[in-house]
C-alpha cells in the first residue's frame, strides 16, 4: 500500500464541460465557463472575483492595483510560499517579516504596530491551513494607521472567520485552485475585488492593460491599452474543469472534514502523552479542513518520523522554509522583531495524507503507522 502525500480529485463532470467547452470553440480567457465560474463565485460569497491562471497572479493583481512603488513596506508573517512575498518584491517593495502565533501558526497580530513604519503600506495576512486569522484585530490596526489588507487565502477557500468568507474581508483576497488544495484545476487562482471601486481597474489590469471587458459589455465601441497589466486569465479549460469542482465543493469540503475529525480524534492519546501537538482551531474559524499537521518535539524527531512513514511507504511532507531565512527573503525584505515561533515551529511540523479519495483503510494505515513510531 503506497499512500501519497496528495491525490488530485475528480469528480467526473470535468471532461464533459471542457469537451463543451472546445465544442463552443472558445478556449482563451472570459468565455462562457470562466463567467459561469465568476456567477457561482459571486453567488456563494457575495463579492467579486475574477478568476486567475494561479494564487500568485492575484496576488500581483493586488500589488499593482494598490499602486506599491520602491521602498514601500508590506508587513507579512514569514512562515508562507515564496508568492506571498514575491508578488510584492515584483513592485520594488519590501516585505517586513512578523512572528507567528504558536496556536494556529497565523501572524500574531500584537506584533503588527510595532512593525509598522511611516513606508508601511499594507498588512499581509496569511490564512495558514485555512484557519483564520484574527481579522478584527488586524483591520482595527489597519483602519487607524491607514493601510490596506490584502488576504492570502489561497489555503483558505470556503472557510470562515465569524460569518465572513476568508478572502472577503479586507481590501483585497486571492484565492488558489492549485491541485494541492481542496478544489482545483490543476493550477489556478483568482483575485476578490472586495471594494467595488477597484473592479474596473482590475479588469484592465487583468485584461493585459487593456478595457476589453467594458468592450464586450459595449460601454466601449473598441478597446485599447489604457493602463499598466498583464495576462492574468485562465483558458477555458481550466474554467470548465475548475467549475466541476465548484458545483461539487461541499461534498468535497465534507468528506476533508470526515477524515481530519478522524485524525483528530485519533491522536488525542499521543497529545495527552506529550508526543506531540495536534492543530488548534480557535472559537471565531470555521475551516476548510485542508491540512492535517502534527507539531513534533524535535527535528531531529520530525526527520526520523518521516523516514519511518516513508518506509510504510506513507508520504509525509514538512511545510515552508522561512522566508526570513532564505536568501531571497534576506536579500529583499527585514524582519521585524525576533522571529523565534516561525524557526522553531517551522523545524517540527509535519504534515500527513489528506486528500477526498483517501479511504478508511488507508486512514487507518496511516493512524496506525504514527501509533508505531512512537511506540518505538
Amino acid at each position: 500500500m503506497r499512500i501519497p502525500f496528495n491525490k488530485p480529485h475528480l469528480t467526473f463532470k470535468e471532461m464533459g464541460y471542457i469537451s463543451h467547452a472546445h465544442s463552443l470553440g472558445t478556449l482563451a480567457g472570459d468565455g462562457p465557463y470562466t463567467k459561469k465560474c465568476h456567477q457561482w463565485l459571486f453567488n456563494r460569497l457575495g463579492t467579486n472575483c475574477l478568476l486567475t491562471h494561479s494564487c500568485t497572479a492575484g496576488l500581483e493583481m493586488m500589488a499593482i492595483l494598490s499602486g506599491l512603488k520602491k521602498g514601500d513596506e508590506v508587513i507579512m508573517p514569514s512562515y508562507t510560499f515564496v508568492s506571498t512575498a514575491n508578488a510584492f518584491v515584483l513592485r520594488g517593495a519590501v516585505p517586513v517579516f512578523v512572528d507567528i502565533k504558536e496556536s494556529d501558526l497565523n501572524i500574531d497580530e500584537t506584533l503588527i504596530e510595532s512593525a509598522i513604519t511611516k513606508k508601511t503600506r499594507a498588512i499581509v495576512v496569511v490564512h495558514y491551513a485555512g484557519v483564520s486569522c484574527e481579522m478584527d484585530l488586524i483591520l482595527k490596526i489597519a483602519k487607524k494607521h491607514k493601510l490596506l489588507v490584502f488576504e492570502d487565502a489561497a489555503q483558505g477557500f470556503l472557510s470562515k472567520y465569524r460569518d465572513k468568507y476568508l478572502g472577503t474581508i479586507g481590501d483585497f483576497g486571492a484565492y488558489s485552485f492549485h491541485e494541492t488544495k481542496n478544489i482545483i484545476s490543476g493550477e489556478g487562482g483568482t483575485i476578490n475585488i472586495n471594494k467595488k471601486k477597484f473592479l474596473e481597474k482590475a479588469e484592465i489590469i487583468r485584461e493585459k492593460g487593456t478595457n476589453r471587458s467594458q468592450f464586450f459589455r459595449g460601454q466601449v465601441d473598441k478597446y485599447t491599452w489604457v493602463e499598466m497589466g498583464s495576462s492574468y486569465l485562465p483558458s477555458e479549460i481550466i474554467s470548465a474543469f475548475l467549475l466541476a469542482q465548484l458545483e461539487s465543493s461541499k461534498e468535497i469540503n465534507d468528506q476533508r472534514m470526515k477524515l481530519w475529525d478522524v485524525y483528530h480524534n485519533s491522536f488525542k492519546n499521543l497529545e495527552n502523552g506529550g508526543f506531540l501537538r495536534r492543530p488548534i482551531i480557535s472559537a471565531s474559524c470555521t475551516h476548510n479542513a485542508h491540512m492535517y499537521y502534527l507539531i513534533l518535539n524535535s527535528l531531529e524527531t520530525r526527520t526520523r518520523f518521516i523516514e519511518f512513514m516513508k518506509k510504510k511507504d506513507i508520504m509525509c511532507v514538512f511545510h515552508y522554509v522561512p522566508l526570513h531565512s532564505s536568501p531571497a527573503g534576506k536579500k529583499y525584505g527585514r524582519s521585524s522583531g525576533k522571529l523565534t515561533i516561525t524557526d522553531d515551529l517551522s523545524n517540527r511540523l509535519v504534515r500527513l495524507p489528506l486528500f477526498y479519495d483517501l479511504t478508511n483503510v488507508e486512514q487507518e494505515y496511516i493512524i496506525e503507522s504514527v501509533h508505531q513510531f512512537f511506540q518505538k
